[in-house]
């Protein structure tokens, strides 16, 4: 099997070193199930190395480690949202680790304890068949055509949607979701719960869809259509991170690597996610496609629980 391993590696650029053991390692992923999956099976079949795998939200993976303080598991994470990495980084839980398949990662997602396993943006996800025009732009959705018809992703359940909530609050204050508001959209659970009534017809759009679900949604055949506002969108790079309290680093640093590589890329790349590398093929828009809102996040986060609140109070109306 060590042979093997050392093969794997020649061909895959896995950094594998004399030591590997064989172990188990565990990750905790926000992402994709079908991704995660794909991952662990393509890992394993390259080192033998089995992946032990809890699929979540960001809030339910956040919540498990909370819940095994005192006896953590965990030895890769993938967040949905950068501000874990930060997080965590500032709490000195995180591996300092730097892929060797990382080179053609940009800067901005990567640091030296975490890097971008993929990039997902916020659009309006739209039903083509729901009899409404198609959007243009946030603002679209606040009009008569939508009446009753919105749905927007809970801030306080999905990271993303509340950057994209702190991200237009900060551009022009809160008339837009006022407006929403008042036109009848609802908060409607997390990304997939917002989505899936647009799919079934009984809603016409998502405000602040995370991307690559409806955009393999469009590959099936789905009636789902994705803008991105020309006014602007945030993105939602997803970092990976090896947690301090691992007993199997070297294993997780290959886990790493596996995904960065060229066959773990294509595979976030078949999600419909950006991957995190720039010279990997995909024919799903960019993020030099893209109007990029810039935020502060130590800021926006800083002001999380004001933020959520005023969000909140909105909607109560």
């Amino acid at each position: 099997m060590r042979v093997s391993l050392f093969a794997a590696a020649a061909v895959f650029g896995l950094a594998l070193s004399s030591s590997t053991a064989m172990a188990d390692i565990t990750v905790y992923t926000a992402g994709p199930a079908s991704l995660i999956d794909d991952l662990a099976a393509g890992f394993t079949a390259k080192t033998g190395v089995k992946v032990n795998v809890f699929q979540a939200t960001t809030g339910k993976v956040m919540a498990r480690i909370e819940a095994e303080a005192a006896n953590p598991v965990v030895d890769v994470l993938i967040s949905a949202s950068w501000d874990t990495a930060t997080d965590f980084a500032k709490r000195g839980w995180l591996v300092p680790y730097t892929s060797p398949n990382a080179v053609n990662v940009p800067d901005f997602l990567k640091t030296d304890t975490a890097v971008a396993q993929g990039v997902s943006a916020l659009a309006i996800a739209w039903n083509p068949k729901s009899g409404t025009p198609k959007p243009a732009d946030w603002s679209d959705l606040a009009k008569p055509e939508y009446k009753d018809l919105v749905n927007i992703p809970d801030p306080a359940q999905s990271g993303s949607a509340f950057e994209l909530t702190a991200a237009l609050e900060a551009r022009s204050g809160w008339k837009l979701f006022d407006d929403l508001k008042a036109n009848g959209a609802i908060v409607a659970g997390a990304n997939a719960e917002a989505l899936n009534p647009v799919l079934q017809g009984a809603k016409a759009a998502v405000f602040g869809a995370v991307d690559y679900i409806s955009l393999a949604g469009m590959k099936k055949g789905e009636s789902i259509d994705v803008i991105f506002p020309a006014s602007g969108t945030v993105i939602a790079p997803r970092p990976m991170m090896i947690l301090n309290w691992s007993k199997q680093q070297d294993d997780a640093k290959h886990f790493v690597d596996y995904v960065l590589s060229d066959e773990g890329q294509a595979k976030v790349a078949a999600t419909a996610l950006m991957p995190a590398r720039t010279d990997v093929k995909t024919d799903r828009p960019l993020i030099g496609d893209l109007n990029i809102l810039k935020i502060d996040t130590e800021a926006v986060y800083s002001k999380r629980e004001e933020t959520l609140a005023k969000f909140a109070a909105i909607f109560a109306k």
